[in-house]
């Protein structure tokens, strides 16, 4: 495809000739342009922003970040271990891990992982907000039943 008339070209169309061609009859007014205009026009072509471009390249990262923390206050939470423990033990031993196996800089990995006491705790909370939510609403749709033995409570009480 001519990205500058947007007409669908054949398959022998990148044959010089047939280039020269379409240039002649479709495009007049660039005949006179020199080589560095197409070269210039092919590099604003491949560098424009795109969607996967735009998504991927900021939002990933952070959103692997995001992903991380979760994970890891997910991890904490299941410990029962302080909120504290990590930015005091799991982010160092994260970056000594990075700087020693990986011989890479940890510094821009570890900035994008946040586990601060608060951001843990709002972490945690979230999540078990989510169970309860989901567990709620699964117990109001669904229809169950309970069976009740004799109680062991004295006098036979319910």
């Amino acid at each position: 495809m001519c990205l500058l008339c947007n007409k669908v070209l054949g398959n022998d169309a990148m044959k010089p000739s047939k280039l020269q061609d379409h240039l002649r009859r479709c495009l007049p007014d660039k005949t006179a342009k020199d080589l560095k205009y197409f070269q210039t026009l092919k590099d604003k072509f491949q560098k424009r922003p795109t969607l996967d471009r735009m998504f991927a390249s900021t939002s990933q990262r952070n959103d692997d970040g995001l992903r991380a923390s979760y994970n890891i206050s997910l991890f904490i939470a299941k410990s029962g271990k302080p909120h504290t423990i990590g930015g005091k033990l799991i982010l160092p031993a994260v970056e000594e891990v990075l700087k020693t196996v990986l011989h890479k800089p940890a510094s821009d990995i570890i900035k994008r992982i946040p586990l601060s006491n608060n951001t843990v705790e709002r972490r945690i909370d979230e999540m078990s907000y989510d169970i309860e939510s989901f567990l709620c609403n699964y117990l109001q749709t669904t229809h169950f039943s309970i069976q009740l033995d004799e109680s062991t409570l004295p006098d036979n009480a319910a």
